[in-house]
């Protein structure tokens, strides 16, 4: 069998859960107006409902499932995962009630575990100096896949509202056919440990890698980094519409520029960066580069700046990868899945807060007759939070060098 057939298939697993998350963007407003008979404002608020549900159920579960990849391994656990995926995308494309589709949503956040558990795959076959340029293949294909969902959901929803659903489980399960055939376990027996309950919750999961040396720290600059990141997906469209007058497709536009050069900065910049300046400089220069595109954002009213800084924002991301590096690196063989359903947890976390805090303070600097206008100002609070993120990955540089 060629060696790159597993590579593949994990990138592939990857990309298409990326694109089951975009696939339905351009169809959800329409789709939950179908089935509730309300204004596109109750609507939204039916959204806010299923994007909640699914990051609340990626919270609890994401270290169920990596306790489980590290007992029984990885394979049988993204094979179940997209399983799952096949089913609730079919259970999507049928419901036709509100609360059925809510029950898909929360199957979904369960499932969804296959880029965590996709990681600790790639951790196990990696070398050291190979992990933060396999984890930019990850995040490569979940940003690529982020900027073709909605895309294709959009040209697919043209022949039938349900018909990105099942589309979105017709290549889950084309791909589960294809890890059966051609996905090893990388997790030697001797590297595997007990499953064990009080570890698979999220909050003994993250004591048990917590007292793992050095990670804490890390661990405290991955969840500032992604709540602060996730301002994109909280308020983008509102801002830009606002602030500039964007119609949906030129939001769209901008969002394509932004999920394709992540991808593409994650698959081609993160592992040669690595390799010559080591995973804390690529991380902290990320973070710096971050920290100029939020105060851009959260000061500019030139729409030239806007698709400057769109893509200098996708090219930020390369410090996720490098991130990963670093906390994989200070983890066992036998806790790399746990490690990633804690991440996964973190990135869940930020996903239910981010979209609060960042929506009500858009909705407060942008609402007619507030006191001080101003729609960037989400994007001056998230670079408040990266800089927060980089002075502590900082300090910790200073205290553990290399781990």
């Amino acid at each position: 069998m060629p060696r790159n057939l597993p590579l593949i298939f994990i990138v592939t697993t990857v990309l298409i859960d990326g694109l089951g998350i975009g696939l339905i963007f351009p169809v959800l407003p329409t789709l939950i107006r179908e089935l509730t008979g309300q204004t596109l404002a109750d609507a939204a608020l039916w959204g806010g409902v299923l994007a909640t549900g699914f990051a609340v159920m990626q919270f609890f579960f994401g270290p169920f499932v990596g306790n489980l990849s590290d007992r029984f391994g990885r394979k049988p656990v993204l094979i179940a995962a997209l399983f799952v995926m096949m089913i609730d995308y079919l259970i999507m494309a049928r419901a036709h009630t509100i609360w059925l589709l809510l029950i898909g949503r929360l199957i979904a956040g369960i499932s969804a575990a296959t880029p965590g558990t996709a990681a600790a795959f790639m951790a196990d076959i990696s070398k050291p100096d190979e992990r933060a340029r396999n984890f930019g293949y990850v995040h490569a294909a979940l940003g690529i896949g982020f900027a073709l969902g909605p895309v294709m959901g959009g040209m697919l929803a043209t022949i039938d509202t349900r018909a990105p659903f099942y589309a979105a489980a017709a290549v889950a399960g084309l791909n589960m056919v294809f890890g059966m055939l051609v996905m090893p376990e990388s997790l030697a027996p001797e590297k595997r440990r007990a499953f064990d309950w009080r570890r698979a919750n999220p909050f003994g999961a993250f004591r048990a890698i917590g007292r793992l040396r050095g990670l804490t720290g890390l661990l405290i600059v991955f969840a500032l980094y992604e709540t602060a990141y996730f301002v994109y997906p909280a308020i983008w469209s509102f801002y830009t519409e606002e602030r500039f007058g964007f119609d949906t497709a030129t939001i769209g536009l901008t969002l394509f520029a932004f999920g394709a050069t992540m991808g593409l900065a994650q698959a081609v910049l993160v592992g040669p960066l690595v390799k010559r300046f080591g995973a804390y400089r690529v991380a902290m220069g990320g973070i710096l580069l971050d920290a100029l595109v939020f105060l851009t954002f959260g000061l500019t009213t030139s729409v030239p700046m806007v698709w400057i800084m769109s893509v200098l924002s996708g090219i930020s991301a390369i410090s996720i990868p490098a991130l990963q590096s670093m906390m994989s690196g200070a983890t066992p063989d036998d806790q790399q899945g746990e490690l990633q359903g804690v991440t996964g947890s973190l990135a869940a976390l930020a996903t239910i807060i981010s979209p609060l805090v960042m929506t009500e303070i858009f909705a407060t600097f942008s609402r007619p007759g507030t006191g001080y206008y101003l729609p960037g100002a989400p994007f001056l609070v998230s670079l408040v939070i990266v800089l927060i993120g980089g002075a502590i990955l900082w300090s910790w540089q200073r205290r553990h060098g290399r781990i």
